[in-house]
Order: structure tokens, then C-alpha cells, then sequence
């Protein structure tokens, strides 16, 4: 009988945590500590919404170039208020499947609403103008996080 309640439980456990279950995380950053040691909660989205973008430069672009593409698509996180989080990175896949794509960028929101103000936010545009001349392919993929 014991036996089989342990079983019983350990399945439960086991079930429990295969089910996918959306919740919202609550996460504490400095700046909300009291100086008393108090604290306040903010809440960050059950999911968030991925926009990723894969640029392959023309032939003859300069690694001078590709620094102004990339630092100014690294400033505009401080430009447009509805980007939640911002990171990129190069391909150093040893797959040799990156099809002449070499930088990554993936930019996050909070809703579908904050990326559609993002689209044409004249900071994005402004990016778009200093890309363009040096743009041989883009890639762009968005998704919900899961």
C-alpha cells in the first residue's frame, strides 16, 4: 500500500511537470529596493515576442561598414522605448549552413502592439537607410517564445 502511494506521487510529480503551464514571472530589480529593504514586484510577460533578423552583406562591404550597421542597430534599444530586451551575435557555426548570413540580431517585445511601433519608428528607418546600401539578403522571423 505504501508502495504504490509513493508510485502514485512520483507520477503526479512527473505529470506535473510536463504540462506547460503559462504564467507570468515575477522578477525584482534593483532600483525597486527600498533603501528599508522593501521591495516591489514587476511583472514581466507570460511570453514575449522574438524578432529576429539575419543580414548578409554585399560583397566589398568594408568590416568599417558592417561597424556602423552594427552599432547603429545596437543603439536603437536606447532610442525606441518599446524594445523589451536586444542581444546579436556572428555566425560561428561549424555547420557551413549559414548561407553567406554572418550577423544575427534578435530584438524583443512585450506585444505585437510595441513591434508595430516599432516598424516605423524613424530611429528603425534611420537604420534602414544606413543598411541598404550594403544589404546583399535579410532574413527576419518573428515568433511568440514558448
Amino acid at each position: 500500500m505504501a508502495r504504490r502511494l509513493v508510485y502514485l506521487v512520483v507520477a503526479a510529480i512527473l505529470l506535473t511537470g510536463c504540462v506547460n503551464v503559462q504564467k507570468e514571472t515575477k522578477v525584482i530589480t534593483s532600483d525597486q529596493v527600498s533603501p528599508a529593504g522593501a521591495t516591489k514586484l514587476a511583472k514581466e510577460p507570460a511570453q514575449v515576442l522574438r524578432h529576429v533578423v539575419l543580414l548578409k552583406f554585399k560583397d566589398g562591404t568594408t568590416a568599417e561598414q558592417v561597424r556602423e550597421i552594427v552599432n547603429a542597430f545596437c543603439a536603437l534599444p536606447s532610442k525606441v522605448d518599446t524594445i523589451h530586451d536586444f542581444e546579436w551575435g556572428t555566425d560561428i557555426s561549424v555547420e557551413n549552413l549559414s548561407q553567406g548570413f554572418t550577423h544575427c540580431f534578435l530584438v524583443t517585445f512585450k506585444s505585437e502592439a510595441d513591434r508595430a511601433k516599432y516598424l516605423p519608428h524613424p530611429d528603425h528607418k534611420e537604420f534602414g537607410r544606413i543598411l541598404e546600401p550594403h544589404l546583399d539578403k535579410v532574413l527576419v522571423v518573428d515568433y511568440w517564445a514558448k
